[in-house]
């Protein structure tokens, strides 16, 4: 890692600490206005009272001052006092997190066992010798790549909801809320795990067929070594380049947690943290996300480490990377799927667009799918299908200017590798749930808020697609023969390097588009973006839950969208980007 690296990590770092502790005074708000409401709602707000809130909490003071009291605080271990509760914020910080490593340990679990059952068929061939023609191993991965895909696509918000509804509500096989023993961790875990088992279990199987294509692995099964051992061996091989991607896994359980805990009423530290910032307690809300923050770094750090570990300290200092699987040219029948997903998407939106999404009828509240109304209606009378066509707009639309944001951002950052890598580092162990909770306490929740906190760590994958691509044309020998023949720098970057570049990130960021809009939708879930009466996704799912035994057709319907969403996200991530490769780590 260079100095130039090193140093914009550890200012991306405290920037983001820095932030967080200046949240009281970034929120724009009256801080003892908040106190009071939460204390005395019935008090009248008058300015003796909120003065001597003001002394008593030392809100007074400027942001510097409001800055190094809680530095100090914190490097004593004292993260202050809840301004609803009044109670010390580090012992119900310690007790929230608690319950979370306990959930994403078995989350992590129960994402082993996925990725171990998606890889067993792989590693099994692999290790045997079998399917040694390249076109059927190649079909073969593709096809178990598709499930884990598919898996890994599915946001945990909405797999939570639908386990919610089958397996808690319909079947009454475990609970559905709280935190009363071993059973209440099932629901919970398997939301959180499945994706992550998927992803993990995707990025192993994509890479094994590479490692059993090396010399080493005929050499040895010649040499009569038993198939276990090429196996035991070949995950080894595999392991230290794929070990960065765990550890955002890792950081994304971290952020997936907020949304389970959530539908599942889990008292963890993700619930703590949105509730802090709905109650606007920030103290609270700071220790939280400070907590989380520490778990996504400590993740990726302890990936780092056992990276280096593997490879050994022989090839520290060099890049140790799998070679690139064969990747089949995209066939007519492989487009057919993003088609068809995207057709069905367009005509329930077209249709649903043609109806009044606003229109209340309270005699028709939760009616059943019907001529009149294909989908049902809501507790209010409102007919679904016309608020899921309507949605579209809040959901991909906004999504839209978040993915031309992220792409421009990328562009220009790329030709930065070494800074822009170091300020990823951090990027990437904040979830987008974890910044949009930030955001909606210094700016209040919306649809911009959400938009301001997708874009922030949306760019990085792009950033280091864009940086490769930057270093493959400056090293091309077509730009050394424009600089011999006189051309200005100027020429070479607009004329050759930039649209070498912006073309093949620009088609990678549409395909990440349909990922932005699930992670505007989860923020929506969450209350932290668009607000009543919008009829986002998201938003439509978290409204639906309050009434999903009665009708669960009005929480199935946006479930479905999103679920498609996901589908389409997945089938074009199976699409090769024309005009450059997307890298493993940029497309993980």
């Amino acid at each position: 890692m260079s100095i130039t690296t090193a140093v914009a990590r550890v200012a991306a770092l405290l920037a983001v600490v820095t932030t967080i502790g200046l949240l009281p005074w970034l929120s724009g708000r009256d801080a003892a206005l908040s106190v009071l409401r939460a204390r005395s709602p019935e008090q009248e707000a008058t300015e003796e009272a909120l003065a001597a809130i003001r002394e008593d909490l030392g809100l007074g003071a400027g942001p510097l001052t409001l800055l190094g009291r809680w530095a100090g605080g914190l490097l004593r271990g004292d993260l202050g006092h809840s301004w609803v509760s009044g109670t010390e914020v580090f012992p119900s910080v310690l007790a929230g997190l608690g319950v979370s490593l306990g959930l994403m340990a078995a989350s992590l679990a129960v994402a082993l066992l996925i990725a171990v059952a998606l890889c067993a068929p792989t590693t099994v061939r692999g290790a045997r010798g079998g399917a040694s023609d390249e076109s059927t191993r190649v079909g073969r991965r593709e096809g178990g790549g598709a499930l884990a895909g598919m898996l890994a696509a599915v946001p945990e918000f909405l797999l939570a909801t639908l386990l919610l509804i089958v397996l808690g509500v319909w079947a009454g096989l475990l609970p559905t809320s709280g935190w009363q023993g071993p059973s209440s961790m099932v629901l919970p875990a398997l939301a959180m795990g499945v994706p992550a088992g998927g992803l993990l279990g995707r990025l192993v199987a994509d890479a094994l067929p590479a490692v059993f294509a090396e010399r080493w692995v005929g050499l040895w099964r010649a040499s009569g070594v038993s198939a276990p051992r090429v196996a035991a061996a070949a995950l080894r091989r595999s392991l230290p380049a794929l070990l960065p991607q765990f550890g955002l896994v890792a950081v994304s359980v971290t952020g997936g947690a907020v949304a389970v805990e959530t539908v599942f009423a889990v008292p963890g530290i993700g619930r703590t943290a949105l509730g802090a910032a709905k109650a606007q307690d920030l103290p609270l809300l700071q220790g939280a996300v400070l907590a989380l923050l520490l778990v996504g770094l400590t993740a990726g750090a302890l990936a780092r480490l056992v990276r280096l570990r593997l490879i050994g300290p022989g090839l520290r200092d060099a890049a140790l990377a799998l070679p690139a699987p064969p990747r089949p040219a995209t066939s007519g029948a492989r487009r057919l799927v993003p088609a068809a997903l995207g057709s069905v998407l367009l005509v329930t939106i077209g249709w649903g667009l043609t109806r009044d999404p606003l229109t209340v009828d309270v005699a028709a509240r939760l009616a059943t799918p019907s001529w009149a109304h294909p989908l049902g209606t809501d507790a209010l009378g409102r007919d679904v299908l016309a608020r899921l066509g309507h949605g579209a707009a809040a959901t991909v639309g906004v999504a839209l200017a978040v993915c031309l944001f992220s792409c421009l951002l990328a562009v220009a950052i790329g030709f930065l590798p070494e800074m822009s890598a170091g300020v990823a580092d951090v990027a990437n162990a904040l979830p987008p749930v974890i910044v949009g909770v930030l955001v909606a306490a210094a700016l209040g929740p919306g649809a911009a808020g959400a938009s301001v906190a997708v874009a922030l760590v949306s760019w990085p994958p792009l950033a280091a697609h864009a940086a490769a691509l930057v270093q493959e044309t400056r090293a091309a020998a077509f730009l050394t023969a424009q600089k011999a023949i006189g051309s200005t720098r100027r020429w070479v970057l607009t004329r050759h390097v930039l649209p070498s570049v912006a073309g093949p990130v620009a088609r990678h960021a549409v395909l990440r588009l349909p990922g932005i809009a699930l992670a505007l939708a989860s923020l929506g879930f969450l209350g932290l973006g668009a607000q009543p009466p919008s009829p986002e996704w998201g938003l439509l799912l978290d409204e639906s839950r309050a009434y999903v035994e009665r009708a669960p057709w009005a929480a199935l319907a946006p479930a479905a969208a999103l679920a498609l969403l996901a589908g389409l996200a997945v089938s074009l991530s199976t699409l090769t980007p024309r005009g450059g490769r997307v890298r493993a780590g940029a497309a993980a």
